[in-house]
Formats: structure tokens, sequence, C-alpha cells
């Protein structure tokens, strides 16, 4: 049997927000007006070199990544808000996009999804990209190493992050990883996709010093990279 139009409804999408400390806190406010659970803030940093961002006249590569989650319809709507009220697609504004939840925790999904039902639905007008015309690509490599991830990628957010646990099943396949870790998100088209997935491979791939780890997530909406 089919999924049925209940569960249909009842999808839960993971929204990402990627955007200079400023917007963020913008989006904050409405994601705190729309009283969305489950929130989650990290600090992070653009790709482009500090030359590069003086030449275009922009601000520091600091960045905010927010993360909510929501039914789908509620997403797309939060979508569009962003981009209207924090202008994104502007030169050194950000990107917010969203990555389908295949499972959670029940509970957490029947809370979401009842705030979301008890908040009245404003009339937006539909005007995303096409579903699955982009992925997100997530590059763990060793400290030091996200340069050599960007090969083959216009741009990216470095989230600086620690590796715990698992040393004994690590040590088995012959791993010694540093501790300290970057995780680097690369949105881009899905046609790009396997060619800088493989260009991240030979360049900071398992047998490299960077010894990273690669993988995509489908992305099915996403604003600011008009």
């Amino acid at each position: 049997m089919g999924m049925s139009t209940e569960k249909k409804r009842a999808s839960f999408r993971l929204l990402m927000l990627i955007a200079t400390p400023k917007l963020t806190d913008k989006a904050l406010l409405l994601f705190e007006k729309g009283k969305l659970p489950m929130q989650l803030q990290a600090y992070a940093h653009g790709t482009a070199s500090r030359e590069m961002m003086d030449m275009l006249g922009l601000d520091s590569g600091e960045k905010s990544l927010l993360l909510t989650m929501m039914p789908k319809t509620d997403a797309d709507d939060l979508l569009i808000r962003l981009r209207r009220e924090l202008r994104l697609g502007l030169s050194g504004s950000g990107i917010a996009f969203t990555v389908p939840i295949s499972g959670a925790n029940k509970r957490v999904l029947q809370m979401v999804q009842q705030v979301c039902q008890e908040k009245p639905k404003p009339e937006m007008r539909r005007a995303l990209m096409q579903e699955n015309d982009y992925q997100i690509i997530v590059a763990l490599v060793n400290q030091g190493y996200s340069e050599e991830v960007m090969a083959g990628a216009a741009g990216g957010t470095v989230l600086h992050s620690r590796r715990v646990g698992a040393e004994e099943a690590l040590s088995q396949w012959g791993f010694s990883l540093q501790e300290e870790k970057e995780a680097v998100m690369i949105l881009a088209k899905a046609e790009s996709k396997l060619a800088i997935m493989q260009a991240i491979c030979d360049n900071c791939g398992l047998q490299s010093e960077a010894q990273g780890i690669v993988l995509s997530l489908p992305v099915d909406n996403v604003v600011g990279l008009e």
C-alpha cells in the first residue's frame, strides 16, 4: 500500500539556515514568534579567504547555523518568509534549505506537528526551487584541511567539532584520527555532486592526512541562491 494522505501531510523537514550572525538573530525572532520547538544554533565560518572578503567589500566570514524541524508545508512557508525578511540571495546574506527527516522520536514529532497546526497559516506564494535540484555535501576532515576540501566547489561553510569515543572501533580499521575535526558543508547542484565528492576523496580521503569522510543528503527546497 502506498503512503497514505495522512502520512504525506505529516512528513517532516529539517530546516537549516546559514547566514551572518546579525541575520540569524533576526531569524531567531521569527522562530520564537512562531513558537518553533527544537531549535539549535552553532557557529561557523565561510570558506572564502579574508582577502576575498575584503575585495568584495563583505563582512567577516563568521556564520551561524540554525536548525529547526517542522512539517513540510510549514517549512515551505518559512523558507519564503526567511527569503523575504532576511533578503536572502543578496551578496553576503545567507542561504536556507530543507532536508527530509526519515525518522525521529514519536513524541517529538507529535509536539512539533501540534505546535505548527495551532498557528495561523499565512497565504504565501510558492516560489521555491524545484525539489532535488540541490544536494548538501558534508565532509568531515582533520582540523586544518577544510581548504583542501573545497577543490571543485564554489564555496562552503566550516563547522569546528570534536571527535568523541569509538577509539577501539576506529583502531581496528587502522585509523589514527585527530580529536579536533572540521565539518565542511557544501550546497551543490545535483549534477555536480559526484564530481565534488570525488575531488574531496582524491584530495582528502581516508588514506590522506586529512582522513576525510564524505557523504551527501538530498535537499528538497532552497532559497538564497537566486
